[in-house]
């Protein structure tokens, strides 16, 4: 047997919505329970599961209590783990954009319309904030989501406000507008009705061929200079992909969505992120010339980050999936960090330090330059900000 201490996961009474299964509201209080359970059926295992990145569920950083799973001695620890149900639960958000300070990225406000990320990928940066909602970073961030039903109103109301000035705003800074629960939910294409109703600027960050579904949208916006996408190809190695980013679309569906984005006129970037030493490092030029024929106009990479709790998942993973090069990865990543796995320094977060960072950029550099990827877009229109008028509402002169 097998001792945990766990927090219910759904009130009696909700019932499925669909394929997702309604979870509480974020932060439910609620007592806790030491439960026993069988090992053989026990959904916290750390182990690798099929659909799932990350290996492992570990406590939330904010937690009183500490979880841990132990095998009982009975070999229940060869079985597979079973699959881990989706659940969607309902943000009340009070507002819509986040604002940020950062000089490490081009935008100071942002829109997130879910929280946690079906995609799985075990590498990403927003996981550290499910922690927040009493969650673990680990399996509970791919698999406990939250969506913000009222987003669109709210967005609304924000750029109704006569004290709002317009500048670009970022789609899915955190996690990704298109996940799978977008073909259901379709909240990302109700914000984008909204911006272009406003003619508001807008960069979008994906990994999903989902984007092209908006393409009507996306092509008006275009034609006014008020929207770019950058499509996030981390491989070209399918098998790598669907262990380090089990729930994304394949590489293949990537490039077909950057040519998909570029024959409609809409301005797309690859992202060639995040670089992984020993891991994935030497496809830059592959990566690169691969987007590039599929019509990106431009590029950009960001180096393996490991902030907070990723530092654990992402060496767990790697001691499950790839053990034998577990210790040189982890060895790069500190040369490219100071001998640390993370750094927080505003201009080293993204690119890291030292002579192996160096080669990187050096070499992502000169590919960008022979696929000519450095000319780059025209720079997003801030200027065609409007208000549309409302039933009863005066008339502009202007």
């Amino acid at each position: 047997m097998r001792a945990q201490i766990l927090k219910p996961h759904a009130e009696e009474g909700h019932r499925p919505v669909s394929k997702y299964e309604v979870a509480p509201p974020a932060r439910l209080e609620c007592s806790v329970f030491v439960l026993y359970t069988d090992p053989m059926t026990d959904p916290l295992t750390d182990r690798p599961r099929k659909g799932r990145g990350a290996v492992g569920n570990p406590t939330g950083r904010f937690e009183a209590a500490l979880r841990v799973a132990e095998d009982d001695g009975w070999g229940s620890g060869d079985e597979a783990p079973p699959p881990l149900r989706t659940t969607l639960g309902v943000d009340s958000a009070k507002r819509i954009i986040t604002r940020n300070q950062s000089p490490d990225v081009p935008f100071d406000r942002s829109i997130n319309p879910y929280k946690g990320c079906e995609h799985g990928c075990v590498y990403c940066f927003a996981r550290p904030t499910h922690a927040y909602l009493g969650h673990s970073p680990g399996l509970d961030f791919e698999s406990k989501l939250y969506w913000k039903p009222d987003a669109p109103a709210l967005l609304e109301a924000e750029l109704r406000d006569p004290n709002y000035r317009a500048a670009t705003l970022a789609l899915g800074a955190n996690t990704d507008p298109y996940q799978p629960v977008e073909r259901e939910r379709k909240l990302t294409r109700q914000i984008l009705e909204v911006l272009a109703a406003y003619r508001h600027p807008v960069g979008i960050v994906t990994k999903s061929n989902l984007v092209l579904r908006d393409l009507d949208i996306l092509t008006a916006m275009a034609k006014l200079g008020t929207v770019r996408v950058a499509v996030s190809v981390t491989t070209l190695d399918r098998a790598l992909a669907r262990r380090m980013e089990p729930r994304a679309p394949t590489p293949a569906r990537r490039l077909e969505a950057i040519s998909g984005l570029a024959a409609s006129g809409v301005p797309v970037t690859v992202l060639a992120a995040p670089i992984v030493p020993a891991l994935n490092d030497h496809e830059i030029e592959a990566i690169l010339a691969a987007a590039a024929g599929a019509g990106a106009g431009a590029a950009g990479y960001v180096l393996l980050r490991l902030p907070l709790e990723i530092k654990e998942l992402f060496a767990d993973w790697l001691e499950a999936h790839y053990p034998d090069r577990a210790r040189r990865v982890m060895s790069l990543v500190r040369q490219t960090r100071g001998g640390k796995l993370y750094q927080t320094e505003w201009g080293k977060r993204q690119t890291g330090d030292g002579a192996y960072a160096g080669q990187i950029a050096a070499r992502f550099e000169i590919a960008c330059r022979r696929l000519r990827l450095r000319e780059g877009h025209p720079p997003i229109d801030e200027s065609r900000f409007r208000r549309p008028p409302r039933p009863g509402d005066q008339m502009e002169l202007l």
